[in-house]
C-alpha cells in the first residue's frame, strides 16, 4: 500500500460534504499536527495549518468538503426525496449506496414509469428500506446529509475510489508538509470548506491572511478517455498539471513559472492544463482583497463527481514533491 493511499483511505473515509466538514477536518488536523508550528479553525470553518517564517506569506489550498445529497421530503412509504450539494449528474446516481452522517445507509433509485433519457433529479429517490415514513424518520430527518458509499482501492498506481474531488488534494499538501525544507517563508496550509458550492471557504481564509502568493491544489478533467467530449491534453499518469486557466481564473504568469521553474529543478514531468468548464479555489484566492497571485496544481482524475473516481498515484506524489520544493526555494 503506498502512501498516498493511506492517507486516502483515513482522509477519504470520513464524512464531509459541504457545509458538514467537521469529521474530515479532525482527521486531517490529526494527521498535520506533528509538521506544522500551529493549527486553527477560521469561522467558515476551514482548517489553516501554518508552518511559521518571516518572509514571504504563500497560501496553499485543498477543499476538504465533497459533493453529496440532503433528505427534503420523505414521504408515506417511507422513499426519501433529496436535493444536490454541489454538482451532481443524475447519470451517476442510479442504484448507488449512500450514507448519512449518523450512519444510516440507502440507495438512490428512479421512478420507474419515467422514461430514463427523461429522468431528473425530482424523480430520484433514497429507499433506507423502512416500512413506512414512521420508520423512516426513525432513521433519517429532512435536512439531514448523505455521501456515496462506495469501496475505494489501489491497483498499481492507480487509485479508485469515492470523492478523490478532492480528499486527494488534501492528501498531497499532507505530503508536501513532510517534505519541507528550511526557508524564511511563513506557510499555510489550508483545507477549505464549501467549495463544492460556490468556492465559499477560499476566500475568507485568503482574505483574513492576506498572502503574497496562492496555489491551489485540485483534481482536474482528463482527455485521455474514448471519444471524450472535448479535446483536453492532460493525462492521467503523466505527471501534476499546471494550470494555465479555467472558466473561472487566469493563473497569474509569476506563478506558472515558479511552478515550472520547480518542475524543471527536480526532473518532474508536468503538464499544462486548461480546463473549458469548471473551477477551483484558486479563483477565489485570486480575487480576495487587492488581488491574490495565484495558480493552482492539478490532479488529473477520471469520472469526476462519480463514486468511482479514479488517479495515479504517481502523480499525486510528483504534485506533493512540485508544490513543497515551489513554496521553499522559489518562490
Amino acid at each position: 500500500m503506498s502512501k498516498v493511499f493511506e492517507y486516502y483511505e483515513k482522509v477519504g473515509g470520513a464524512f464531509g460534504p459541504s457545509g458538514r466538514e467537521e469529521a474530515v477536518r479532525q482527521v486531517i488536523a490529526a494527521l498535520a499536527e506533528p509538521f506544522v508550528d500551529e493549527i486553527t479553525t477560521d469561522t467558515m470553518g476551514s482548517l489553516i495549518c501554518r508552518k511559521k517564517g518571516t518572509g514571504r506569506k504563500i497560501l496553499m489550498a485543498a477543499h476538504m468538503d465533497s459533493i453529496g445529497v440532503v433528505a427534503t421530503y420523505i414521504d408515506e412509504k417511507g422513499f426519501i426525496r433529496f436535493s444536490p450539494v454541489g454538482g451532481l449528474f443524475k447519470g451517476d446516481l442510479i442504484n448507488i449506496q449512500v450514507r448519512f452522517a449518523n450512519g444510516t445507509r440507502g440507495v438512490i433509485s428512479y421512478e420507474e414509469k419515467t422514461p430514463f433519457k427523461d429522468l431528473a433529479m425530482e424523480n430520484l429517490f433514497i429507499d433506507v428500506g423502512a416500512a413506512d415514513k414512521a420508520a423512516a424518520e426513525r432513521l433519517v430527518r429532512v435536512g439531514d446529509f448523505a455521501v456515496y458509499d462506495a469501496p475505494r482501492f489501489e491497483q498499481g498506481d492507480a487509485i479508485c475510489g469515492p470523492y478523490l474531488d478532492n480528499r486527494i488534494g488534501c492528501v498531497a499538501l499532507l505530503l508536501a508538509m513532510e517534505q519541507l525544507v528550511a526557508t524564511d517563508n511563513d506557510l499555510y496550509f489550508v483545507f477549505t470548506v464549501q467549495e463544492e458550492v460556490g468556492l465559499r471557504g477560499a476566500g475568507p481564509a485568503a482574505f483574513a491572511l492576506q498572502p503574497d502568493y496562492g496555489i491551489a491544489l485540485d483534481v482536474t478533467d482528463t482527455g485521455d478517455l474514448p471519444e471524450h467530449k472535448y479535446p483536453m491534453a492532460v493525462h492521467m499518469g503523466a505527471g501534476p498539471a499546471i494550470k494555465v486557466m479555467d472558466s473561472s481564473v487566469l493563473c497569474a504568469p509569476a506563478v506558472r513559472e515558479a511552478l515550472a521553474h520547480a518542475a524543471e529543478e527536480l526532473a518532474i514531468p508536468v503538464q499544462q492544463e486548461i480546463l473549458q468548464f469548471g473551477g477551483t479555489d484558486t479563483a477565489a484566492l485570486q480575487r480576495s482583497r487587492g488581488g491574490v497571485p495565484s495558480g493552482a496544481i492539478s490532479i488529473a482524475t477520471r469520472y469526476i463527481h462519480s463514486p468511482s473516481e479514479m488517479c495515479s498515484v504517481s502523480d499525486v506524489e510528483r504534485a506533493a514533491a512540485l508544490l513543497a520544493h515551489t513554496v521553499c526555494t522559489i518562490l
